[in-house]
Formats: C-alpha cells, structure tokens, sequence
C-alpha cells in the first residue's frame, strides 16, 4: 500500500493539507532538533508512521507509541496517553494529528512533558475548521487563541506556532468533502482535482497573519517553560 500522507496522490481531497503539514513538520523538527541528528524522537500517537521513513535518518532512533491496537508501535498506552516510559526520556516529540483524536489533551500534554528532557521540544500539529474522522475516536477543534491556551495551561511555551491553509481555503475545503462524499469513487477523483486546484489559488488570498487566526491545520515547535 502506497503511503498516501507522506506522498498524497493529485487525485485525493487531501492532496494540499497533506502536502504542506509534510512540509512543515520536517522544516521545524530540522530547526528544533536539540542534538542535531542524534535525537531520540517519540512518535506520540504514531498511527502508521507516515514520516518514517524520513525522518528516521534525520534522527538517533525514532520510536511509535499508541494504542494497544497498533502493531507497529513499539509501547503501547491505553486511552489515558499514560505510557511505561521513564521520566525525561525523549528530546523530541512528534505528535502530528493526535490531539483532537485523546480522551483528554490535558492528560496527554501532561503525559508528554514528563517525557521530554529539559530541552527537548515537541512539534504538535491538530486541526482548526475539519470535518468529523474517529480513528477510533474524534473528540476536539481548537480556535489558534483556544490551542495556545490549552498547551500554555499545562506547562508549555510556544516557539512558534503556524496555521495551515487559511480561512477561504478551510471552507473551500469542507464544501469539497461535503460534496465529494456523496460522489462515487471516479467521480470522487476527477472532483478533488478540480476542488484541490481551486483551494490552492484561493489560498493565497490570505496573508500568513490571518492563517495563524483562522486555519484548518496549526503547527507549533513548543518546549518546557523554565
């Protein structure tokens, strides 16, 4: 099977989002890396690891953790987000589309900042303006001013933090879904190619301040207040 996040066909109603939050998430663990290719990274929520296979070579040792139903992780958690890991053991952590997915955030924030080292950092990504997707569960959405509340609430300062695809783009993209779920499989494709094509020039119609406001991604390198 094709790995669809890491290189999304011109054909998927994701192809954009996909596209960009790949971008990011590897420009911001290369700037943040603390020790510059010798880190040891924990997958948090790992799901299929779709950056893998990049990223492992970037890193000293890359490991996935998530629920028990996962195979491939290497430690498994229950719904909680408590893992068996040792106090600061990670100087990275990724958790890329994971937050809107836990029972509770603030027990998985709390349970990450115990993972990380003092200077480690985490790149978190999770959704603004999206459409309902459990797997298995689908809990949470976050305004920017909401997001940066609830990671500053449990001990964290924000590096930087990003919004992906904009206010225009987010709403081109949900009337894409709600239109192209009601379509068959071909027509579904040549649909998302034509709707893709049309949220990538609308896109552009908001500046990055706005996008950082209203987005259907954000994206944040975030670490341990002192």
């Amino acid at each position: 099977m094709s790995n669809y996040r890491l290189n999304p066909s011109l054909f998927s109603t994701r192809y954009l989002h996909l596209r960009e939050l790949k971008k990011y998430t590897l420009r911001l663990l290369d700037k943040y890396d603390p020790r510059k290719g010798e880190s040891l990274l924990l997958d948090f929520g790992c799901g299929d690891m779709p950056y893998r296979e990049v990223i492992g070579p970037r890193v000293g040792r890359y490991v996935g953790v998530d629920l028990e139903m996962n195979p491939k992780a290497e430690h498994h958690i229950d719904f909680d987000s408590k893992t068996s890991l040792p106090d600061e053991y990670a100087d990275i952590i990724l958790s890329n589309q994971v937050l809107e997915h836990v029972d509770s955030p603030q027990g998985y924030l709390q349970e990450a900042r115990r993972l990380m080292k003092p200077d480690a950092v985490m790149v978190l990504s999770t959704h603004g303006y999206w459409f309902y997707h459990p797997t298995p569960n689908d809990y949470w959405r976050w305004t920017s001013a909401g997001l940066r509340k609830t990671i500053e609430a449990e001990g964290f300062e924000i590096m930087e933090f990003r919004g992906i695809m904009g206010l225009i783009s987010s709403g081109l993209q949900l009337f894409q879904d709600g239109v192209g779920n009601k379509l068959p499989g071909v027509l579904k494709s040549a649909w998302a190619l034509v709707m893709q094509t049309v949220i990538r020039g609308a896109d552009k119609m908001n500046s990055q301040a706005q996008k950082d406001r209203d987005a259907s991604l954000y994206i944040m390198v975030v670490r341990k207040k002192n």
